[in-house]
């Protein structure tokens, strides 16, 4: 028995909710294709995203921790799946289509440069004058334009609901600039999914890594609402501490905070009587999000980890280190572009030279940016 596209669409409209975003409803693409036979607009847009040469590089990219620092801890690459599979679980509860959050998630960060934040912050800086870089606004560059995988046209050419939840991708940290995707409305529930699924996941792992890494100590973390709820919910007096237990406190956390999040959004959903995808986009907020108490208790989880974890000297010395390394790089090939390989060079035909460079070095590694440096900074090294 085979099942086709059209088979796959026909189930989509009889198992999603009113509200989930079907595939067969999709605004399209920007370049018109024949859809594929056996898979639904979604799932080729995931797929997509899987075989490009930007998530490929996400294995070496930093989360918390540089590549070279441990082979256990988080890295971009294992963060987004981690990402991916909380999202289809929300999804799945909510009558949500799951293809949908799942192609979001894999994407959210195609366009995180090398060394996390702090090389994001550091090309936003040096490309102030030249319109700052934002890692949402490259992701969509990297699918728009950048990869170059069909003859056709440039991109990945994806559905305009995969590209939008991309876009108004957003955490308390990072606000989205929606422009050109209705910035007036909010993301379909799938896109909206996206955003929380991202939080869980690098709170909870975040915290995991801390732990591993003896950055973080259990003691510290006494008085944190949600570890004290987690230490009672696993009947553990706090002594005693190992690895077991901090993957036991992991699991729960992770699960605590989806449980809570499926429930007070199916609460909301219901509240606004959503009956169809525009209902959700029409709202004057997210319906999306944890219980009030839950968020409270998360805030402070994550204030704790910015204080203690992201600006612990370790991390802040190669977050310092990173600035160097990326600073000296765009100056380097800014003042002589001859540097750059042929190929990237072969994109100042039709570029400005401060965007190419700024292209060439977000899509660097952590191990490729360094490599670079030394090529450029180290007599010795090899070029």
């Amino acid at each position: 028995m085979l099942i086709t596209r059209e088979e796959l669409e026909h189930l989509e409209d009889t198992a999603l909710a009113p509200y989930g975003m079907r595939s067969g409803q999709s605004h399209g693409r920007i370049y018109p294709e024949e859809e594929a036979p056996y898979r639904t607009a979604f799932q080729r847009d995931r797929d997509r995203i899987l075989h490009n040469t930007a998530f490929r590089r996400l294995e070496y990219k930093t989360q918390v921790f540089v590549i070279h620092e441990g082979d256990y801890y988080r890295t971009r690459l294992t963060h987004t799946l981690e990402v991916a599979q909380i999202g289809r679980t929300m999804a799945r509860a909510l009558g949500a289509n799951e293809d949908l959050v799942e192609a979001v998630c894999l994407a959210h960060d195609l366009g995180h440069p090398a060394f996390g934040h702090a090389g994001e912050m550091t090309l936003n800086h040096l490309m102030a004058e030249h319109g700052g870089f934002d890692h949402n606004r490259q992701s969509l560059r990297i699918v728009d334009k950048l990869a170059v995988h069909y003859p056709e046209f440039g991109g990945l050419n994806l559905t305009w609901e995969v590209r939008e939840g991309m876009v108004k991708h957003e955490t308390e940290y990072d606000i989205a600039d929606a422009t050109g995707f209705e910035p007036e409305k909010q993301c379909t529930l799938e896109g909206q999914l996206a955003n929380p699924a991202d939080e869980i996941a690098y709170t909870a792992h975040d915290l995991d890594d801390g732990l591993r890494s003896g950055l973080l100590r259990p003691e510290q973390l006494t008085g944190i609402a949600w570890w004290e709820q987690l230490k009672e919910s696993l009947n553990w007096d706090g002594k005693g501490f190992n690895d077991m237990i901090r993957y036991r406190l992991t699991r729960r956390l992770i699960g605590l905070l989806v449980t809570n999040l499926i429930e007070s959004t199916s609460e909301r959903l219901e509240q606004c009587h959503c009956a169809s995808v525009e209902d959700v986009r029409q709202r004057p907020q997210k319906i999306v999000g944890l219980s009030p108490e839950a968020a409270a208790m998360t805030r402070e989880l994550k204030h704790f980890l910015y204080e203690h974890l992201y600006r612990h000297p370790h991390v802040m010395r190669m977050q310092l280190k990173a600035e160097r390394v990326i600073t000296a790089l765009f100056e380097a090939y800014i003042g002589e572009p001859a540097q750059l390989p042929y190929e990237v060079q072969a994109k100042l035909q039709k570029r400005p030279l401060e965007r190419v460079v700024c292209d060439y070095i977000a899509g660097m590694t952590d191990r490729y940016a360094l490599q670079e440096y030394a090529k450029l900074f180290d007599p010795m090294t090899a070029v």
